[in-house]
């Protein structure tokens, strides 16, 4: 078909050529009226509309069968929608960033009741274009056991770790740290953000050589090698992932640190021993909310008297914000994960008897962190088949940008919470904060 302008004409010029076609845009007329558009649509059967006029496209919203759209909207929250792009019934061709933006202006319309019924009496057309319900192909996390048991939780983090190692190269630093980077002028590269990120919290935690260091949660092993390298402290790094330890193992025979340096297949609930020092990086997400006094309480008995222990979460800005079990990110991408405020988190910290010394936001740094994550995986689609299938590649696309508006939008927020066991009342910490900075101070 020609290209058009998407309008109520639009419906007219080929209502009697494809029904299907003409109830599809009779429902995106409803749907995107009042709301500026910079994007395109095309239809299965070849039918192009471009964006308003003076706009440029950011994407292409591709509807690939009649039955698309009932699919991805006739069920409550994001699974559906997910689910529709996964499975490849909508593609996005483009800036998918954009798509957030776009689908938070329409969460915004929808808001109005009248608008709403509205649409579900224009999307009931629809419904005779469906296909039989289909499975997921075993691709949802299907855990067994109690929620936050050892098992499941093991379970839990090799879904989402265990995928491959050459997978995460492609979009990760050269280091492989999964996690927020930190950008101190907002112009750093991938690579010097996360090494500037392991020296940020080597210096908030004061690591001194001889230290005993335990990092819960450590991923491929890179702080706990950075910290035993170039603090001189005896570290071990725990995981779940069996993938991730097995690399942890090799990179510290590579850098010869057998000697003060270890990483475990360990639970954090079944480590043993005392340690100076203590790190967790966005791992206590996949602690769960029912579990954060046990976490807190365990990492308590860990630390000697006088020790730091600086735990590095996503929050969320409101209570009752854990993902629910029916989300799209829960069931494909962070099975059992639980958010939870910074307020709600302190609390539990405190209870188990820690004092709260320091708490920075690194916003804006996880939402720059994702989006360079986004591109390095969008460059280098071909080579994730490699790996990976183009059902985990269309996840992790989606995650990834979910994530970055979330974060620039501040639904999600990334909080370091500096924490002290005191010892007689007496936290032994410095008068200001300059010795985080290495322009500030040193580690006196």
């Amino acid at each position: 078909m020609d290209e058009q302008k998407f309008a109520s004409t639009d419906v007219l010029s080929i209502s009697s050529r494809d029904k299907a076609a003409t109830d599809t845009l009779a429902f995106l007329t409803l749907l995107f009226e009042g709301i500026p558009r910079d994007f395109t649509v095309r239809l299965w059967n070849g039918f192009v509309s471009t964006p308003e006029p003076g706009k440029e496209s950011r994407f292409t919203l591709v509807l690939n069968s009649p039955g698309a759209l009932w699919r991805a909207l006739t069920h409550p929250g994001d699974l559906s929608m997910g689910e529709a792009y996964i499975y490849n019934d909508i593609d996005i061709e483009g800036d998918i960033y954009g798509v957030f933006e776009f689908a938070g202006r329409l969460q915004e319309k929808i808001q109005n009741h009248t608008i709403l019924s509205r649409l579900a009496l224009a999307l009931l057309p629809l419904r005779s274009y469906r296909h039989d319900n289909r499975a997921d192909g075993g691709r949802a996390a299907r855990l067994k056991g109690f929620r936050h048991s050892r098992e499941r939780d093991r379970q839990a983090i090799s879904y989402h770790y265990d995928v491959s190692n050459d997978f995460y190269r492609l979009f990760l630093d050269k280091n492989l740290v999964y996690s927020c980077a930190y950008f101190p002028t907002g112009a750093e590269d991938l690579d010097t953000a996360q090494e500037l990120k392991m020296e940020h919290i080597c210096r908030k935690l004061r690591l001194k050589p001889g230290e005993r260091f335990l990092d819960i949660g450590c991923g491929w092993g890179t702080l706990v090698v950075y910290a035993a390298k170039h603090y001189g402290v005896e570290a071990l790094g725990i995981t779940l992932s069996r993938n991730q330890y097995e690399y942890a193992q090799d990179l510290i025979k590579r850098e010869g640190l057998e000697d003060r340096c270890r990483v475990e297949l360990k639970d954090y609930r079944d480590v043993e021993g005392s340690f100076d020092k203590l790190v967790s990086i966005e791992m206590f997400e996949h602690v769960g909310g029912e579990k954060l006094s046990v976490y807190f309480r365990k990492a308590w008995d860990l630390l000697e008297p006088g020790g730091l222990f600086l735990n590095d979460g996503v929050a969320c800005r409101q209570d009752g914000c854990a993902f629910r079990r029916d989300s799209f990110a829960n069931r494909y991408v962070f099975p059992d994960v639980q958010l939870v405020t910074i307020s709600a988190s302190l609390k539990h910290a405190e209870e188990a008897g820690f004092e709260v010394r320091d708490v920075e936001s690194l916003r804006e740094h996880y939402a720059r962190t994702a989006r360079i994550w986004l591109s390095r995986l969008e460059k280098n689609h071909e080579e994730a088949l490699k790996y990976v299938d183009e059902t985990t590649y269309r996840i992790w696309r989606l995650y990834m940008a979910g994530s970055a508006y979330g974060f620039e939008k501040g639904m999600h927020n990334l909080y370091q919470s500096l924490l002290v066991k005191t010892l007689d009342g007496k936290s032994r910490m410095p008068w200001s904060r300059g010795y985080m900075y290495p322009r500030e101070g040193n580690l006196a």
